[in-house]
């Protein structure tokens, strides 16, 4: 196992609810793909039946989290300073994907986007973008 897949494991591990979610990841190389595979419990509204869509929120929160462990080595895990989500379709009873995007790491802050989607990369049901502390290791 590498450093990366290690440190991905660590992450989703301590974090109960991504567990709750039965939250998983896939890594190829430097690309992570996160998996949140459909429940019953995920479900918001049951006349739909639509995902929750502060169940969308956590788990591309938690893909951006997941993101910055495998692209930096961190003394603890990255806080959020804020988010922003735009719901732009709804998460039909299937698996959901996502992929997150580092746009910058600075020095204390990361500014990551992530999109979700199901069947089609090319037809995103959620997207996230955010700002997140960060505490890197010490030298």
């Amino acid at each position: 196992m590498s450093d990366a897949d290690s440190r991905l494991t660590a992450v989703l591990g301590a974090i109960p609810y991504a567990r709750f979610l039965g939250m998983r990841a896939e890594l190829a190389g430097d690309e992570m793909t996160t998996l949140l595979p459909f429940s019953d419990h995920l479900v918001g509204n049951p006349l739909l039946p639509a995902i929750h869509g502060g169940v969308l929120g956590a788990f591309m929160e938690m893909t951006a989290l997941a993101q910055l462990s495998v692209a930096e080595p961190l003394a603890r895990q990255p806080r959020t300073i804020d988010v922003s989500i735009e719901y732009l379709r709804s998460g039909r009873p299937l698996t959901t994907y996502a992929r997150a995007q580092i746009k910058k790491i600075g020095r204390r802050i990361a500014n990551v986007h992530v999109e979700a989607w199901q069947e089609q990369r090319a037809a995103p049901i959620a997207a996230l973008r955010g700002h997140f502390l960060l505490t890197p290791t010490e030298d």
